[in-house]
């Protein structure tokens, strides 16, 4: 009787054991969990070092993980107080990534913002307060009222080479500034103009820094339509578009607007042309 054949032997190499297989992702934990106990233990004033010379702070405390600077400042010119927490991974790739809480007095911001050898970009900025308070950073000189910023991204590089007074230029923004209950003492005696929002659109950045942006109001004694040029090598802005008294308009602010009907006649809707510069 014939004998059945014996079922072959599968005579392919078998792989090893993957007795290894998690060692790297272990060692890279390890690595970042001695990186977090180093960082962590390294005093605040190492940040100094990691900022550009026209970059100061002072009045630090805490860690390098997580610290703070009673004062931030740019060439001198005070910024306000600052706190972070740094995130440890992005180390590993020469990048400094942190979430930081800003106040200027009752301005405040948060943001999450990282640094690397090109620059800086914040993202998920959100903030706000009195705009008095950021009189000495040469913004809103003689103006009263409140802001409320909403950024999804503002995007800086180092300006090497650049202007002494100039640390970064700006790159890219996209997000809204909202303004309220603004007035200013040379506008209809200092009454309330109502509100206005900045709209700066995703590309409204050039790659010369120059900037445009959207202004129109959300309520108040104006309507305002119109769009915002600014040139950063200029430091000189450009407002262009329309306004209109509205009823609720005092006296006091229609008369400043009349001699503004004399360089520019009313359209038919009786909106009044404007071109305003401003050096910003």
């Amino acid at each position: 009787m014939p004998t059945s054949a014996s079922p072959r032997r599968n005579t392919k190499a078998q792989p090893p054991p993957r007795r290894f297989a998690y060692l790297g992702p272990l060692l890279l934990l390890i690595a970042v969990g001695m990186l977090t106990v180093v960082v962590s233990s390294l005093p605040a004033s190492l940040v100094q070092r990691l900022l550009p010379r026209t970059l100061s702070v002072d009045d630090l405390s805490g860690s390098l993980w997580h610290g703070s600077a009673g004062r931030l400042s740019v060439n001198g010119h005070d910024l306000g107080a600052i706190e972070w927490h740094i995130h440890p991974g992005p180390l590993f790739r020469l990048t400094l990534a942190a979430q930081i809480h800003w106040v200027k007095i009752g301005f405040v911001g948060d943001a999450g913002v990282t640094i690397d050898r090109q620059g800086a970009t914040l993202r998920n900025l959100v903030g706000g307060g009195p705009i008095e308070d950021l009189r000495d950073l040469g913004i809103a000189g003689g103006w009263r009222g409140s802001a409320q910023l909403q950024f999804s991204e503002i995007r800086c590089q180092f300006a090497a080479g650049a202007q002494p007074d100039a640390v970064m230029r700006l790159q890219s923004a996209v997000g809204e500034l909202t303004l309220t209950n603004l007035s200013a003492a040379q506008i209809a005696g200092g009454a309330d103009l109502g509100g206005y929002v900045l709209h700066v659109a995703d590309g409204a950045i050039t790659p010369d820094a120059d900037a445009t942006a959207e202004l129109a109001d959300t309520g108040g004694p104006l309507e305002v339509r119109a769009t915002v040029r600014y040139s950063v090598k200029e430091h000189r802005g450009l407002l262009s578009g329309t306004l209109r008294e509205r009823a609720e308009a005092s006296a006091a602010l229609r008369s400043q607007l009349e001699p503004l009907t004399a360089m520019h006649a009313r359209d038919a809707a009786g909106r009044i042309p404007v071109e305003l510069e401003f050096i910003l």
